[in-house]
């Protein structure tokens, strides 16, 4: 039988802004139909974020997710991802609302407290939509993200044992998987692993090859075949290193949260355009895309019935 690879689209996140590209969606209804559209395109898990409709900020207001969790969850199959790595703004009490009221059958989980470093994208530009922009990226030249372990055991026992709902764990750098092995070796976490190598952050591991064949060797001693891994990489290297995790045994991430650009100089008209292009890639490697229930089967997900929106 051959191996099934789970596409993840990230529909818009928080660290780009609006000013940034015209495509990055921002009200209720763009988040919803760029969602639904990715699915449609062959993602099986979708990552969500909301933001402030009229000026695109960041928001961690379950009222924003509720405007368009339903919709999405009625129109597709896919799984529904729900971010706990909110915004730069937001207490991690602000970040795990969402999910907890939605009882999701993912959430994203950081493991591990990081500088995160957004001020290099002011180079150059000036010509910003909202006044917020400039400032929120030169902040984060002072910015900590905090995810403590009191702040992990929160998140498994809140919305991991509470909910049902299991987790991305985003891995920023190696120390990050050890310290997902300690909570593994203090039982709050069983198997399947979903991790998540995040590559190319500033204040995280940097983007290149030897640098993912490293986080896999890591999980690889540390969780054996207790584990799946996808791969994130920020930026332009989003497809090469999409294409290398394909390539190890891995999964893939794709969408506007993490890269803008469909090609060099070219934005993407859209998350599923973004979908679309890995699946070529994974075609022409002769893997097969994980349909939203072989991702429920693969991760031991809960099932679509058992959320709460």
């Amino acid at each position: 039988m051959s191996r099934k690879v789970i596409i993840t689209c990230a529909i818009t996140g928080s660290v780009h802004t609006p000013s940034m590209s015209p495509h990055l969606p921002i009200t209720p209804d763009q988040i919803a139909d760029q969602a639904i559209a990715a699915a449609e395109a062959g993602a099986a898990i979708l990552h969500l974020h909301a933001r402030d409709p009229e000026t695109g900020f960041p928001s961690p207001e379950p009222d924003l997710f509720n405007q368009f969790l339903p919709r999405i969850k009625s129109s597709t199959d896919a799984v529904i991802n729900i971010s706990t790595g909110g915004g730069m703004t937001m207490t991690v009490k602000d970040r795990i609302r969402a999910a907890q009221q939605a009882a999701p059958e993912m959430a994203s989980l950081n493991m591990g407290t990081m500088n995160f470093g957004l001020f290099p994208a002011l180079a150059g530009r000036n010509d910003w939509k909202h006044d917020w922009e400039p400032k929120f990226l030169e902040d984060s030249r002072d910015f900590v993200f905090k995810n403590t372990f009191a702040d992990i055991e929160t998140i498994l026992a809140d919305l991991g044992v509470a909910n049902g709902t299991r987790f991305e764990f985003e891995c920023y750098d190696v120390g990050h998987l050890y310290t997902l092995a300690h909570f593994v070796d203090r039982g709050l976490i069983k198997g399947p692993i979903f991790i998540q190598f995040v590559l190319g952050v500033l204040g995280g591991i940097g983007a290149d090859s030897d640098n993912l064949a490293h986080l896999k060797r890591t999980a690889d001693k540390l969780f054996g075949n207790q584990y799946e891994f996808s791969v994130l990489g920020a930026g332009r290297h989003q497809m090469p290193l999409a294409t290398m995790s394909a390539a190890m045994g891995g999964h893939v991430r794709v969408g506007l949260e993490d890269n803008l650009y469909l090609r060099k100089g070219e934005l993407a008209p859209d998350n599923a355009s973004q979908v679309r292009k890995i699946r070529e890639v994974l075609d022409g490697l002769s893997l097969e895309i994980a349909t939203p229930d072989d991702a429920r089967s693969l991760l031991n997900l809960k099932g679509a019935d058992q959320v709460a929106f």
